[in-house]
């Protein structure tokens, strides 16, 4: 089912105006005061057509993404509101999605979401009603007026853009196409990478699976702050395979972060060669991703729309 791109989505538009994309990863607080949250997205307006506010990344507790998202708009930031099928049924997603069209909260991240065994509330059960394929065919019938029994809303469709995950680096090639393919048919409008280590794998994709798609693909940049924390990445994430010459570069470096900060610059100017944007991670220091898009030479989004 084919929709109309959402005029309302800046990220939208600027996806239709060919336009490098870039996002940034924030997440929720753990708690009811969203200072810290706020404080490191005003950081990066005017350096990102949109803020990704995670959903209870890994399973661990956080703010609701969507009061999250709606508090960024409030500060004059478009949000990309991540929503995983984990912790909700078809009512409660329906119930979300249109409140996020109704608040302004107009991207939106369709997920499956991680397994609560690997969180901080093991015991939780999971609801899983459905998983993002089946999520972007909903926001797809949202968005034309129809629940997910085909019923109409008596109050008007939802005006979303919905966006997917996709791993370039997946073991599986043949897995990955029929996965990409299946979120392209549901109706997916964009697609966020995991974090990408290796620039030849993500070459691959682009030429035989992503660019011909026609939809923009943004690649995961992660920011390592030390050959530890790469160390931890390679142990704890699944398929991400840090190089050893990466790691090496941090161990030798006379100050990590700073040389973590030239990496995440490095693999920036590789995804412009190769694809349509960038999503960036710097978790707990994403006041660093301003640097990261000034060593890369990603100018402000004001100087370049003017």
């Amino acid at each position: 089912m084919t929709a109309p791109i959402p005029r309302r989505s800046a990220l939208a538009q600027a996806a239709a105006r060919g336009e490098f994309l870039i996002t940034a990863e924030v997440a929720p607080p753990c708690g009811s005061d969203p200072s810290l949250m706020l404080s490191h997205a005003r950081l990066l307006k005017d350096r990102v057509h949109a803020v990704n506010i995670t959903d209870c990344s890994r399973a661990v507790l956080r703010m609701s993404a969507l009061v999250s998202s709606a508090l960024l708009l409030r500060e004059g930031i478009e949000p990309v509101c991540q929503l995983a099928c984990r912790d909700r049924n078809r009512l409660a997603l329906m119930a979300d999605l249109m409140g996020a069209s109704a608040l302004g909260v107009w991207n939106v991240l369709a997920l499956t979401g991680d397994p609560v065994k690997a969180g901080n509330h093991p015991e939780a059960k999971s609801v899983f009603d459905l998983e993002s394929v089946r999520l972007l065919q909903l926001i797809s019938k949202l968005n034309a007026g129809l629940d997910c029994r085909d019923q109409p809303l008596c109050d008007g469709p939802t005006e979303l853009f919905a966006g997917a995950a996709v791993d370039p680096q997946s073991g599986s090639w043949s897995g990955l196409q029929r996965r990409f393919e299946r979120k392209l048919a549901a109706g997916a409008q964009f697609f966020q990478s995991q974090m990408i280590t290796d620039f030849d794998r993500l070459s691959k994709f682009m030429d035989q699976v992503g660019n011909p798609s026609g939809k923009p693909v943004l690649a995961g940049i992660f920011l390592l702050k030390s050959a530890k924390n790469a160390q931890f990445v390679n142990r704890c994430v699944p398929g991400v395979n840090i190089p050893d010459s990466i790691i090496e570069r941090l161990a030798q470096a006379p100050d990590p972060l700073a040389e973590g900060v030239q990496i995440a610059a490095e693999q920036v100017r590789a995804a412009r060669d190769l694809c349509q944007g960038v999503h960036l991670m710097a978790v707990k220091k994403e006041n660093l991703i301003p640097q990261i898009l000034d060593l890369a030479g990603i100018a402000p989004l004001f100087k370049i729309q003017n």
